[in-house]
């Protein structure tokens, strides 16, 4: 085993730490569990920190266990929120705790039978059966209100008035998420709980329900949120969330959001969100600042991220799509994108519709009449004969050209480029 908490420290993933936690993991193989919200059947990047957490514990011999929370999923945590979330049922639970398992198998072992394999555990499983009685008997007596008034969690939405306060349900979400550590602790022997540094109230209250009930230790390790340089949230666009599933997300947009990052950001993801070597992180840096303009840091991260998340096959053809707008492409490049891919590389270019009749029209009235390329024929004739016209990324020399459906993209576009820059699609009908 190596030193988890040093580790963790250097890449800037530790905001709050237990005394005792670094002592506890230097002892002995420890099981620590991570709690995940179940609400979708994806997982998002603002997931990614605590996976990692959980991947570099893996890493250095301990033992993760990923707990999906389909009884506190029903309820809400009232952390960092506003207000409360809609409750899902068993069914749409259970769907996505298994989308989710396939999605962590990317990034953790569950499968092998080394002492530290992961594995998944959901919160419904032990509390389905679990009357109302029995908890606060068991559990309730244990934890004061005066204890539960006093996390951040609650103080924010206590304090507003009545129609934003916090419901019943939602102020009894610590002691349960506590009684997942207690159930972890007593059938798992899991003695770490890690998580954002906005679940250290309901990670301390699971320590403190072990302390008082059997006397045991139980320790608590968290994370800062991540932020971008700029002040805005990590992985908002204008488009929402960025989702580890491809049906969600495709693997271009997703490999493009980390391309697209600051060179701050890029160096501090870098060491979050990968597993590269300190050495080889320093190393890459002191690159990128000789030339930041080749934004070398950046696609190292990409490549990375994508990797992990999509596997090499899914990075290289990101990559090749990528070099459609911005680099050296051919038609074969082109049609090799699935629809999808093809429509959030060419996001935002404009488009015609035309029949699949017009598309054996001569290419003049084609651009110049059927649609908007360009305003006039005379305009079309001079920039075809100039060299400046293409079409699915072929230069046309021919005034006499006409198309087929033999060239339609995805059975149903044609790309036309005007100039370096102007790009539309042509859609059939």
């Amino acid at each position: 085993m190596s030193n988890l908490v040093k580790e963790l420290t250097w890449r800037g993933m530790v905001h709050n730490i237990m005394p005792g936690t670094e002592e506890q993991l230097e002892k002995e193989i420890t099981a620590a569990y991570v709690g995940i919200d179940p609400t979708a059947d994806s997982l998002h990047i603002g997931h990614l920190v605590s996976i990692m957490m959980l991947k570099h514990l893996q890493s250095n011999g301990h033992k993760p266990i990923a707990l999906v929370g389909g009884a506190t999923g029903m309820i809400g945590d009232p952390s960092m929120k506003s207000s409360e979330r809609n409750l899902l049922d068993e069914p749409t639970l259970r769907h996505n705790q298994n989308a989710i398992k396939k999605q962590l198998s990317r990034f953790l072992d569950f499968d092998s039978d080394a002492p530290n394999a992961a594995i998944l555990v959901n919160n419904y499983d032990w509390m389905k059966e679990y009357t109302f009685l029995h908890f606060i008997r068991d559990i309730g007596k244990h934890i004061t209100v005066n204890y539960m008034m006093g996390k951040d969690s609650v103080k924010k939405r206590i304090s507003g008035d009545e129609k934003e306060g916090m419901s019943f349900t939602e102020f009894t979400y610590q002691l349960v998420q506590g009684y997942d550590y207690l159930f972890l602790y007593e059938n798992y022997g899991c003695k770490l709980q890690m998580g954002g540094s906005d679940q250290w109230g309901n990670i301390t209250t699971g320590t403190e329900l072990i302390r008082r009930k059997t006397a045991g230790e139980a320790f608590a390790l968290t994370c800062p949120l991540i932020t971008k340089a700029d002040g805005g949230k990590f992985g908002k666009t204008e488009q929402g969330n960025i989702w580890l599933d491809a049906n969600y997300t495709s693997p271009y947009a997703f490999y493009q959001f980390w391309l697209n990052v600051s060179d701050q950001d890029a160096q501090k993801y870098l060491k979050i969100f990968t597993m590269l070597s300190k050495e080889v992180i320093d190393s890459e840096v002191e690159k990128h600042l000789e030339a930041p303009h080749q934004r070398e840091l950046q696609k190292l991260l990409a490549k990375e991220v994508t990797t992990m998340v999509h596997g090499i096959e899914e990075y290289q053809k990101a990559v090749k799509a990528s070099s459609i707008l911005f680099g050296k492409s051919t038609s074969e490049t082109l049609k090799e994108l699935d629809e999808r891919t093809f429509l959030n590389v060419f996001e935002g270019v404009p488009q015609c519709d035309i029949t699949k009749e017009q598309l054996s029209d001569n290419i003049i009235e084609l651009l110049a009449v059927h649609t908007t390329v360009f305003p006039s024929k005379g305009e079309c004739r001079k920039m075809i004969k100039a060299g400046g016209v293409s079409i699915n990324k072929s230069k046309i020399d021919s005034i006499e050209l006409s198309l087929s459906e033999n060239d339609l993209l995805n059975q149903k576009y044609i790309l036309v480029q005007k100039g370096k820059k102007n790009y539309f699609i042509l859609k059939t009908s």
